[in-house]
């Protein structure tokens, strides 16, 4: 997918827009050109090589902006323990009466009776860089940072966006079978909860719990995998009332559906990765196939934790759901939270926060 890179290590005094809630995205509709995906992508962890000369990457300076917060989401309460920047930092979650929880498993995935408001569990506030995630195979499921070589590891900046360009997370006991084929796809499940872009004008904090209405979706191909990402709304967002399907978001959003698509493209591409692949040509389906596409996932997560099948490495703790072989009782999960690291050692700040990368896809 990559032609010869050329670095250009240029640093340049700008400031990340992090309390910016304005999109950036180019205004050249060839930025967002792309091949579609072939029915063969999913028998295939790489393209060839020599279809790499369809990108041109510059590498350039940009100033760094990292912010570490604590915070309070609705009726759920977040709790950092560990150093931050650290392979020990862990963000447990609490109910309103201060006891542990597992995100993962504990916060229902409907937010309101009607079902049509879900909670999302935000991982990555919009214009981070931090690849924050769901700890699956930890107690209680905290969120941490991921750890590729024993290093922490961090978006690139890729121009015109800083980090990640919405607010990004999961859905909870949602769970995407890595046993399942996918048949929209072709490809099987990813062995996470399902992943949601919520693309409102706030920028919501890690840790949040947002309740989202669904808009939408689009599929990335992860290296042979179907990996769902679920668009959505803040439903107390000041343009929510305006945005219920995925053509209202080009109407009010003109160009995030492609900027969104084009970011999952390339992202991994300043790791030397190729560029990533989209079932449907990348075209995003609407909020119907979306909302069926989450209670797919949803099934699957209720088959998890009773134990009907295998938990693919996954901690089902959890002190909620009633008749799930995993649960335990409050003081039990207490005691996992108790037992977690509060030292670790801070790493540099990554250079990965001040540079950006030019790639065109050609």
């Amino acid at each position: 997918m990559r032609s010869t890179l050329v670095r250009i290590g240029i640093p340049i005094l700008l400031r990340a827009p992090v309390t910016n809630s304005v999109f950036l995205v180019p205004t050249l509709v060839q930025r967002f050109g792309g091949a579609g995906l072939s029915s063969s992508v999913c028998d295939r962890k790489f393209l060839p090589e020599n279809s790499r000369n369809r990108v041109q990457h510059t590498t350039r300076g940009f100033a760094s902006n990292a912010v570490f917060r604590t915070m309070t989401a609705s009726k759920y309460q977040v709790v950092e323990r560990g150093a931050p920047n650290s392979t020990d930092y862990r963000v447990y979650f609490k109910n309103e009466n201060g006891q542990s929880i597992s995100p993962l498993h504990d916060i229902p995935l409907f937010a309101n009776d009607e079902r049509t408001v879900y909670n999302m569990v935000v991982e990555v506030p919009r214009w981070t860089n931090a690849k924050m995630e769901i700890s699956l195979g930890e107690g209680l499921n905290p969120i941490k940072q991921d750890v590729k070589k024993g290093k922490l590891r961090f978006v690139a900046n890729c121009f015109p966006h800083h980090g990640y360009i919405w607010n990004y997370g999961a859905f909870p006991q949602t769970w995407e079978n890595p046993d399942h084929l996918d048949a929209d796809t072709g490809c099987k499940g990813d062995n996470d909860p399902i992943d949601v872009l919520e693309i409102g004008s706030r920028i919501a904090k890690r840790g949040d719990v947002l309740q989202v209405k669904i808009l939408g979706t689009i599929a990335l191909i992860d290296e042979g995998e179907t990996d769902w990402k679920i668009i959505t709304i803040n439903v107390n967002d000041p343009v929510a009332d305006q945005v219920n399907d995925i053509a209202d978001v080009e109407t009010v959003f003109p160009g995030l559906l492609r900027a969104s698509v084009e970011w999952f493209k390339i992202y991994k591409i300043p790791d030397g990765k190729p560029e990533n692949q989209f079932a449907f040509n990348g075209e995003a389906k609407d909020a119907a196939f979306a909302t069926k596409t989450v209670a797919e996932t949803h099934r699957f997560w209720q088959q998890l934790v009773n134990k009907e099948v295998d938990n693919n490495g996954i901690s089902c703790l959890n002190t909620t759901v009633d008749g799930s072989p995993y649960l335990v009782a409050n003081d039990a999960a207490d005691e996992v939270f108790a037992k977690s690291s509060t030292g670790g050692n801070p790493e540099p700040v990554s250079e990965t926060l001040d540079k950006w990368h030019y790639i065109t896809l050609k």
